[in-house]
């Protein structure tokens, strides 16, 4: 996994790995979760991609938009 840049200083987010379709999201007070094209769909799960990459508002992003809507928990 890459770390979360976190350009702010104030993510939840410790580190994250995309891929075709999905991205999982590692948290700093535990637990890895997998998002997908399911749940919650590919358009959240591209926007996700795109925030994880650019450092900022990630964690934001899954409060506001995708909160428990996972498609499962890794850890």
């Amino acid at each position: 996994m890459k770390p979360y840049r976190d350009a702010d200083g104030d993510s939840g987010i410790a580190a994250y790995e995309s891929g075709p379709g999905c991205i999982l999201v590692r948290f700093h007070r535990g637990g890895t979760y997998r998002y997908d094209d399911t749940r919650p769909g590919a358009v959240h799960v591209l926007e996700m991609q795109r925030l994880a990459d650019a450092g900022d508002g990630l964690n934001t992003y899954i409060n506001q938009h995708v909160r428990d809507d996972y498609a499962r928990r890794l850890d």
